[in-house]
């Protein structure tokens, strides 16, 4: 078996791989590099140069091998490495006539507990989403931020203690909304300084969030350790991290109890697969980062079946209703009362619809930062 053709499609908001080889299996995959999708689509063109003509089976060899061909990589060249890797997973499990899991040591559980995004500009609609979470049969919400999902193009100015102490009560009436019944993952999008994060997770330890979510930048790996020190709350980041060795960072600081790799971004199936293994042998739980599209929630699925310190799985909102649910066939499963189904099909158990690209046009995202009141540049 020979690959023939590696096409990148940026279908909606999205950057998918489809590799194609002589037998007539395809393999689809997808890059998570977010804002820099366009530089990480010619990188799988590069990337596909090497490719064709190779035989897709030999998965750990073409990882190394674009991995370590240059010095420079980031969130473009790790997106599309990824992207590939998963593709060939799925191509292997077609051509064995098995899921992806099976070939990673098969099967630990038979579902996979999920969260579900919450989103709103009002404390209301925050409130209202984590209730409509909880009557679809969710145990757990996240994306769930104490600060409010605000548009970007206003000003932010609060004073210290308004931030902090208005933040407390938001995760107060979350957890007063749904009582014990449902868990609340913490969502705070790099938004404080390490001192802000401990004074706010101190102050939400009653409301017992499932984890805390980045709550300042992951570029200092002892600052977070300083922040996990501090407080009682499981911190859980790594959304951000393209490398195994991040993560190894991470762990050895004690600055992280739930890693969270992106499946699509830390070198696919073959990268999340090991750094789950690191997180195991640390006692570490795994909740894979997954804001993308069905073809990332397949791909993760495969690491939730076959890992077992696997804790729980992003959801995002909106796989059942297009354009998401026009770009795949397989579409995964919720079953109701808070898992998803794992499918037993083969490879990544999904296929691209034909139509595709008429049914999700591309969709550019434009570089759109927030700004103080001072006209400085904040996190958020």
């Amino acid at each position: 078996m020979k690959i023939t053709k590696i096409t990148p499609m940026f279908l909606d908001m999205y950057l998918i791989v489809k590799i194609e080889t002589d037998n007539g299996i395809c393999g689809i995959g997808e890059s998570g590099a977010w804002g820099y999708l366009e530089p990480s689509g010619v990188a799988i063109e590069k990337f596909g140069r090497y490719l064709l003509g190779k035989d897709p089976l030999l998965i750990e060899h073409h990882w190394q091998y674009m991995y370590r061909f240059s010095h420079f990589r980031g969130s473009a060249i790790m997106g599309a490495i990824s992207a590939i890797d998963i593709a060939l997973w799925d191509i292997a499990g077609q051509h064995f006539e098995t899921p992806v899991y099976q070939l990673l040591g098969g099967k630990v559980r038979d579902k996979a507990r999920a969260y579900c995004h919450v989103f709103g500009e009002t404390k209301a609609d925050l409130v209202k989403g984590i209730l409509d979470a909880k009557n679809e049969g969710f145990t757990a919400v996240g994306h769930l931020t104490p600060f409010l999902d605000e548009d970007r193009s206003e000003k932010y100015f609060k004073t210290h203690a308004d931030k902090i102490s208005d933040a407390i009560q938001t995760v107060e009436m979350y957890r007063d909304s749904v009582g014990n019944e449902v868990d609340l993952c913490i969502e705070i999008h790099r938004r404080l300084t390490p001192t802000e994060a401990v004074q706010l997770g101190r102050g939400i330890e009653q409301y017992h969030p499932f984890f805390y979510e980045d709550p300042i930048t992951p570029d200092n790996f002892d600052e977070m350790a300083y922040v996990a020190e501090k407080i009682n709350i499981p911190i859980a980041t790594g959304e951000r991290f393209t490398s195994l060795w991040e993560f190894q960072m991470a762990l050895a600081r004690n600055s992280v109890q739930y890693v969270r790799p992106d499946v699509c971004l830390v070198g696919g199936i073959s990268g999340a697969k090991k750094i789950a293994s690191l997180a195991e042998a640390h006692h570490v739980g795994v909740v894979p980062h997954n804001p993308l599209s069905p073809v990332s929630t397949a791909a993760c699925l495969q690491i939730a079946a076959s890992c077992p310190n696997f804790v729980l799985q992003e959801y995002p909102n909106g796989e059942t209703i297009p354009p998401k649910s026009d770009m795949v066939e397989g579409l995964t499963v919720h079953d109701g009362r808070g898992f998803l189904l794992i499918s037993e099909k083969p490879g990544l158990g999904i296929k691209l619809k034909e139509n595709v690209e008429k049914l999700c046009p591309p969709v550019t995202r434009e570089v759109v930062t927030r700004l103080h009141e001072d006209g400085s540049v904040i996190d958020q």
